[in-house]
């Protein structure tokens, strides 16, 4: 077992019944390194978002997904999934946009406990007034930094990654 196991506290007790599958020294550079520089890209990208156009990156991505939405509306649990967050931490999300004029709720017809976000002209101008800013961000802090062969690698793996994850909450 070499280096420090990936949540072991350097401790690597394991139980004949259940032996642990350590990271090697690579895996958990790499594991890390992921980690941080996940962390480090969100941090970036929501303060930049938060101090040029006043939203956070969460919202960002609510209104983008919205705006792709036929008709600018998603039902609450489905732009939950879209945009990858609880439904209490979207229901507050929501709340913020709807109370500056970005998004309003209406109610479902076919589901009365169910509703929909619906992007407003509001919330249009403002996603197109920060769309510009925030390609360019994205732009400096991942895809001008890598070859289009890096690129292209980080898709391919991203995508199996993002696939694997998706079919196991699924289950």
């Amino acid at each position: 077992m070499a280096g420090d196991p990936v949540g072991s506290g350097g401790r690597t007790t394991m139980t004949a019944m259940d032996p642990v599958d350590w990271l090697d020294d690579d895996q958990q550079r790499i594991w890390r390194s992921f980690l941080r520089t996940n962390s480090l890209m969100n941090q970036e990208l929501d303060r930049d978002l938060r101090q040029r156009d006043g939203l956070t990156l969460v919202e960002y991505g609510i209104l983008v997904s919205l705006s792709e939405a036929e008709g600018q509306r998603v039902r609450m649990r489905h732009l939950a999934d879209s945009v990858i967050v609880s439904k209490s931490r979207l229901s507050h999300q929501i709340a913020r946009l709807e109370r500056d004029g970005y998004v309003r709720r209406e109610s479902c017809s076919q589901d009365r406990r169910g509703s929909w976000a619906v992007l407003t002209e509001h919330g249009e101008k403002a996603l197109s007034e920060a769309a510009p800013g925030h390609v360019g961000r994205v732009r400096e802090c991942m895809f001008d930094r890598l070859t289009d062969e890096q690129v292209e690698r980080l898709g391919e793996i991203m995508g199996v990654l993002e696939a694997g994850l998706r079919e196991r909450s699924r289950r």
